[in-house]
């Protein structure tokens, strides 16, 4: 028999609400304290002190938010319901949050995710933008960045052309559906495969620099280091070209291309 795991309230300072924990960590948002349709965020970090401090925080600027501290309740939460972003601590009990980002790209689970961390190594920030993370947050930081850095990830994965349906040549993009096609084949994408992807078919037959592409896929210069984009990029034709003429077209001193190979 089923039953619900048992709770303990938390209360917050200076409102007088409370939230529900229950005993694998989860700490829930009670319904109504947001009216209409609000974005859900889950919150993994193994920091109790901080899980309560994103908590209060993100759900002061308006979002409804979960938050557990391990993988297994982070599964669990998903499984339940999935969010519209994930706040990912990389230093998880027993794994990384890197590991849990590529678990939850293989069961399909393709939704913004901001890690947190207290390294600041630059091959840190690469790997996890590399495995498809969308924003990296180094500790300490303000939490009031992590709500703005959060709004602006949701703007840009919900950014729709008039258009759902892109194309360059046999290469399809819906976006309304997240999907990417070519010859009618199926391409899977990473998230920020995906906006890298995105960008590029909206400028279709324009160059386009590295640095124009970190500022509108990443929102951030790694310091002038375009090695992301270069790694990026050969990810993408690796996998929308199957072997065959390649769409992306790289212009020497420049940028890159995306146009239809002529027949």
């Amino acid at each position: 028999m089923c039953q619900a795991a048992p709770t303990r309230t938390v209360r917050h300072a200076g409102d007088g609400r409370t939230a529900r924990r229950t005993a694998a960590g989860i700490v829930r948002s009670p319904p109504g304290w947001c009216d209409g349709e609000v974005d859900f965020i889950l919150v993994v970090d193994d920091d109790p002190g901080l899980r309560e401090l994103l908590l209060a925080a993100l759900r002061f600027a308006g979002f409804e938010v979960e938050a557990v501290g391990d993988v297994p309740a982070a599964l669990a939460a998903i499984e339940a319901r999935t969010p519209d972003a994930i706040v990912l601590d990389v230093m998880l009990p027993g794994t990384s949050g890197f590991d849990l980002l590529h678990l939850l790209h293989t069961r399909g689970v393709t939704v913004p995710v901001m890690f947190l961390t207290a390294r600041d190594e630059l091959d840190d920030r690469v790997r996890g933008l590399r495995l498809g993370g969308d924003d990296y947050l180094t500790k300490p930081f303000h939490v009031v960045e992590v709500a703005a850095r959060l709004e602006a990830l949701l703007r840009r994965s919900r950014r729709v052309s008039p258009e759902d349906r892109w194309r360059c040549g046999d290469l399809v993009m819906d976006e309304a559906r997240h999907e990417v096609t070519r010859n009618g084949r199926p391409v899977e994408l990473s998230p920020t495969e995906f906006r890298l992807l995105r960008y590029l078919l909206a400028n279709s037959g324009r160059v386009v620099s590295k640095a124009q592409i970190l500022d509108h896929v990443w929102q951030y210069d790694f310091g002038g280091d375009t090695g992301v984009v270069e790694r990026f990029v050969s990810n993408l034709r690796r996998k929308i070209d199957f072997g065959g003429p390649s769409l992306i077209h790289t212009v020497r001193g420049f940028g890159y291309n995306l146009r239809a190979v002529q027949e």
